[in-house]
């Protein structure tokens, strides 16, 4: 009997402490209970409740993690990231706190992933529709500060004719530098490009053609940050090293017909496609030996390096452009008064 008492006289306590009874109040709801005790639990995992309106603790849905003097994302938001992915909102055993955790791993290691295909040109054509805002409420003191930024990397020095001093050098076994000269030539192309858009009138930017070029060009921009990537980084596959060192020195050296077979032989290939049995026995086929990686169409490997190879065919066609030489060595050759 003692026992139970004391059992009793020890829950009292709890309930006391908890601050559910008193004097006054006899009796308490299961509900505040469970709250209560989810309060607690909360807390010493490390959650923290907003100093917010109740509506926007409704909208929240209660508490926010500080741990490491960050904040997480609402539980709202990030139920609706991890439905984005495919992910479970919740595991069995895991805490709000975890489940952040692991959405934040699935956004560091696939940053991309179940985004499905992207209009690349709407994109671009928001961004030029934004850029335009700017420049109309900044000041064009200020536009022209971020666009000579954006090629601070290019010597103001760096010309064509420079260009083609380096490029008799090129194809040496010396890959480093044909990386630098393969980079300087685009940056310089883009750059020439950037200035043919920065050189058009207020009037001219608000028609739909030019309009259409700076969503080309943004576009452009984006496509190429992955080859200037591997270029700066070194990490540019041999066989499409050696294809673009062709495309360079047909470019500066105004070949343009030649330029354009090595960029399809690099982009579609000439490997042939077996079809049937391709060995029989301990002896290969005839042909067998023509089927290497640089024949190989580097457009199908992976949707990065179909942008890019795309991107280096739209800035061999603003090479020709800037560039022009006889029509018998240009590709689809046109006027321009014709372009005009």
């Amino acid at each position: 009997m003692d026992i139970i008492k004391a059992e009793i006289a020890r829950k009292r306590k709890l309930l006391e402490e908890k601050q559910l009874v008193d004097d006054k109040k006899k009796f308490f709801k299961r509900g505040d209970l469970i709250a209560k005790n989810n309060e607690e639990i909360l807390q010493k995992q490390g959650y923290k409740k907003p100093e917010s309106s109740e509506a926007d603790q409704s909208i929240h849905e209660g508490y926010n993690f500080t741990g490491e003097g960050q904040n997480i994302l609402p539980r709202n938001e990030v139920i609706r990231r991890l439905r984005e992915r495919g992910e479970p909102i919740l595991l069995f055993g895991e805490t709000e706190s975890m489940a952040f955790s692991r959405l934040r791993q699935c956004e560091i290691s696939q940053p991309e992933a179940n985004r499905g295909f992207r209009n690349d040109f709407q994109e671009a054509m928001e961004q030029v529709d934004q850029a335009y805002l700017q420049e109309m409420f900044a000041n064009t003191s200020t536009t022209k500060e971020e666009k000579k930024n954006e090629f601070a990397e290019l010597d103001e020095t760096v010309d064509w004719e420079s260009i083609k001093e380096m490029s008799q050098k090129m194809g040496r076994n010396n890959k480093e530098y044909d990386m630098d000269v393969i980079m300087t030539l685009l940056t310089y192309l883009l750059k020439l490009w950037n200035d043919q858009i920065a050189g058009y009138s207020k009037q001219e930017k608000m028609s739909t053609k030019v309009k259409m070029t700076r969503v080309i060009y943004t576009q452009t921009k984006e496509y190429v940050k992955p080859l200037f990537r591997k270029l700066k980084n070194r990490s540019l596959s041999d066989d499409i090293l050696e294809s673009l060192t062709d495309i360079c020195k047909h470019l500066l050296n105004r070949n343009y017909i030649q330029a354009s077979d090595a960029y399809l032989e690099m982009a579609i290939g000439n490997a042939p496609w077996p079809i049937g049995v391709t060995m029989v026995g301990i002896h290969a086929r005839t042909g067998r030996e023509k089927i290497f990686s640089k024949n190989v169409a580097h457009v199908m490997n992976d949707e990065t390096q179909r942008k890019y190879i795309q991107g280096l065919k739209r800035l061999m066609t603003k090479c020709q452009e800037y560039f022009p030489t006889d029509p018998s060595k240009c590709v689809e050759y046109v006027s321009k008064k014709d372009r005009e």
